[in-house]
């Protein structure tokens, strides 16, 4: 028996692996949509406002593919570093600089969210705090050798070896950092 919330029909604004099984474990029903956009934002944003924008953004590149009955829901993951913002590595030389710059640290990865049914639309963000300890250029080097995280922000998945070895501590939800606060989308779907 489905819970109410999990009868929403959703379009999912993304082709990543990693949120299509999440809204799977959620036991939602999806279809997916690649939001083929440059991620191009105002330089004055900061933070948050910059994963808000790029959510807002994919939405509204996919609005018209949104089925009357379906819920459009995009989202944008950043990493944020001493006030700024660590983008998808394009090669490995970028991703070997933003490890090298996140190691010994504490940064924030904050994943803007975007619901929207054509009469309703929600756009918020969840925030969480990851701590990695001091990584060797070894581990950083096998990590780019193994993984190739250039999809991902910040150059690394949590979800991964580096992950695994790496990470000491978070404050806030695990998800999030995934690219999906999965506890927030459930919550606006109970009151959807």
């Amino acid at each position: 028996m489905a819970l109410n919330w999990q009868e929403h029909l959703i379009l999912l604004g993304s082709q990543s692996p990693r949120r299509a099984a999440l809204l799977e474990e959620m036991g939602l029903q999806f279809r997916q949509a690649p939001a083929d956009i440059k991620e191009h934002y105002p330089a004055d944003l900061k933070g948050s406002e910059i994963a808000e924008y790029l959510a807002a953004k994919k939405a509204e590149a996919l609005k018209d593919l949104r089925k009357s009955h379906e819920i459009l829901l995009c989202s944008d993951t950043v990493v944020w570093l001493e006030n700024q913002s660590l983008e998808k590595a394009s090669n490995r030389d970028e991703a070997m600089e933003m490890l090298t710059a996140l190691s010994g640290k504490t940064h924030e990865v904050i994943t803007g969210l975007y619901l929207g049914d054509g009469s309703k639309e929600i756009l918020l963000h969840d925030r969480t705090k990851v701590k990695f300890k001091s990584l060797s250029l070894a581990e950083i080097e096998y990590y780019i050798e193994h993984f190739k995280p250039f999809d991902k922000a910040g150059a690394y998945g949590i979800q991964e070896w580096i992950g695994m070895i790496g990470i000491e501590a978070i404050e806030g939800s695990y998800f999030t950092v995934m690219g999906l606060p999965c506890h927030r989308i459930a919550a606006e779907l109970q009151k959807w």
